[in-house]
């Protein structure tokens, strides 16, 4: 029986998205929460943050460990580990009286929280081989659709009950909602059907003539590049319009702006992915988003920004699923796991690095004008080993065209 691109893998695909929505919230619910604790715990602003700067470092490191377990003992028992860790993050949570027990808590849950993203990612590939583009970019839009689902959920408690509540709503869905979902996902692929898609894999990467390692090696500096390059208007756009005089609720109206220009962005790229494969789609986002950090240098009127904003999103969102692609095309399937998971360590890395390099740029300068430039030399950075790979194949290998089989 086909396993490939089946009426089950898309059924499957609906239920770990549906995990996704869930298991990603771990890695928001500190950015919602943050006003309140600020005020309870009397501490400022970048205090404050230090809870989710710690939830990205244990979501990047959870990403690799995570990606290695699922190799080794599948996604339903992954998915559980990581439940049953954040749901202790989350109750324990309700109980803290200082940010720097949360702090702790939450580097736990954003480790449990990258079991839904990378090793999710890498799972759902394994049933897809004609539609894998389009199938990793809409697992890897999980966390995207849990940042705009769950928080207008989440207002009407903090308004009425206050912010630990919240972490209980959440422990209560990771239990009744996340762990059952998960066991739905024990059906694991086939040994023919893993054989189908690694010969496709073996020839494509010996074409290319690279080895596992160094393709890895290269995907990841191209995720810390490119990554680097978009932390610039995700993580300081805000800043960034209260510096031109528009005001917070302004620069959070282009963040918002942008999210959904990412969905958007994503999916179109993973159907772009299915059509020309996952380097050229790779490039092409790569060299938009390039475009869009070049076009807010000269634009800093209200509406050009806006527009701006609307085109980086759009450019910006297919990149990180193009990398998860690239090492399902070329590497075998017994390590999608741990590579993809640490790829998108390193791109997480990238969007810490280039958070706080802008800002530093920006201490120094007293300008966002050379942080801009800073993301755009990243951003050459990424299309350069881009480029490489495709010259290593020359013009029509890597294009991961359908052929007559």
């Amino acid at each position: 029986m086909k396993e490939h691109d089946s009426l089950y893998s898309w059924i499957r695909l609906i239920i770990a998205l549906l995990v996704a929505t869930v298991g990603n919230i771990g890695m928001w619910v500190v950015v919602i929460i943050l006003p309140d604790i600020q005020q309870e715990f009397t501490i400022d602003r970048s205090t404050a943050s230090i809870p989710f700067a710690l939830t990205m470092v244990g979501f990047a490191i959870g990403n690799g460990v995570m990606g290695r377990i699922v190799d080794r003992y599948g996604i339903t028992k992954t998915i559980i580990l990581a439940a049953t860790i954040n749901t202790a993050g989350y109750i324990s949570a309700m109980q803290v009286s200082n940010i720097y027990l949360l702090t702790i808590l939450q580097f736990f849950i954003g480790f449990g929280t990258a079991a839904s993203f990378g090793p999710l990612i890498a799972d759902t590939s394994h049933w897809f081989l004609k539609r894998r583009g389009i199938a990793v970019a809409l697992i890897a839009s999980g966390n995207y659709f849990s940042g705009a689902i769950w928080p207008p959920i989440f207002n009407s408690t903090l308004q009425s009950d206050g912010w630990r509540d919240v972490y209980g709503i959440l422990a209560m869905a990771t239990i009744f909602i996340m762990i059952p979902l998960s066991f739905l996902l024990t059906k694991k692929i086939t040994e023919e059907t893993c054989r189908i898609s690694d010969a496709a894999s073996e020839n494509k990467r010996a074409s290319v003539n690279i080895s596992p390692r160094m393709l890895t090696i290269l995907l990841s500096i191209a995720g810390i590049g490119c990554c680097v390059a978009m932390s610039m208007p995700q993580v300081h756009i805000v800043a960034f319009c209260i510096d031109l005089g528009f005001g917070p609720a302004v620069g959070a109206e282009m963040l918002s702006l942008m999210l959904i220009g990412g969905i958007i962005s994503r999916l179109i790229n993973g159907l772009i992915a299915d059509k020309l494969g996952g380097v050229y789609t790779l490039l092409i986002g790569s060299t938009l988003q390039c475009i869009a950090l070049f076009l807010y240098l000269p634009f800093d009127g209200l509406v050009s920004l806006y527009i701006v904003s609307a085109v980086f999103g759009l450019s910006q969102g297919g990149i990180v699923p193009s990398y998860a692609i690239i090492i399902r095309e070329y590497l075998p399937s017994s390590q999608a796991g741990a590579r993809v998971g640490f790829v998108m360590m390193c791109t997480i890395m990238g969007m810490a690095i280039g958070g706080w390099m802008s800002g530093w740029i920006y201490d120094i300068t007293g300008s966002y004008a050379a942080a801009f430039w800073n993301g755009i030399i990243w951003n050459f950075l990424n299309i350069a080993i881009v480029l490489f790979l495709i010259a290593r194949n020359g013009k029509s290998k890597f294009t991961g065209l359908k052929t007559a089989a």
